[in-house]
């Protein structure tokens, strides 16, 4: 869970989930500023040994971003584009961590789905988004634990190898 698209992706999902409880233009200026800030800082240089951090700051920002959906009131328009420059900072950091940049292409477009997240939410059906929201929570939950746990033969590499 440390590399390629699928942690910068599954923060895309759970800001998308997030979004669905904003208003339309919110959502829309918030997916703006997803991927300018991810594209922004996707370039620069983050050194190696900050991985730790970035993956947790990845991690932490699945939780927050997903539990907005369990929120009883609307995002705020100024709620919505912090959720989104936060979401930014983290994929971009997380996908300058990796060996190609062109797993921003893969993880970006995860975040339309606030469109039909909202669409959702507005005909009634937010039990299924908070289902969702809920299973990203749990595997960003074990996505943290696991990285400061010991590592046992399972996950590390063999000396036959």
């Amino acid at each position: 869970m440390r590399g390629g698209a699928l942690p910068a992706a599954l923060l895309c999902a759970a800001l998308a989930l997030g979004l669905a409880s904003a208003e339309r233009k919110a959502a829309l200026l918030g997916l703006a500023v997803l991927v300018v800030t991810a594209c922004a800082v996707a370039v620069g240089s983050i050194p190696g040994t900050w991985s730790d951090a970035v993956f947790l700051g990845c991690w932490t920002s699945v939780i927050a971003s997903a539990a907005i959906v369990h929120a009883p009131r609307d995002l705020k328009d100024w709620q919505a584009l912090a959720l989104s420059l936060n979401a930014g900072v983290w994929t971009g950091a997380v996908i300058a961590l990796a060996p190609s940049k062109g797993d921003l292409l893969e993880a970006l477009p995860v975040a339309l789905c606030a469109l039909p997240a909202a669409r959702a939410r507005r005909q009634g059906q937010a039990i299924v988004l908070k289902v969702l929201a809920s299973w990203l929570i749990a595997v960003a939950v074990l996505g943290a634990i696991l990285q400061f746990l010991p590592a046992t033969p399972g996950y590390l590499a063999d000396h036959l190898e």
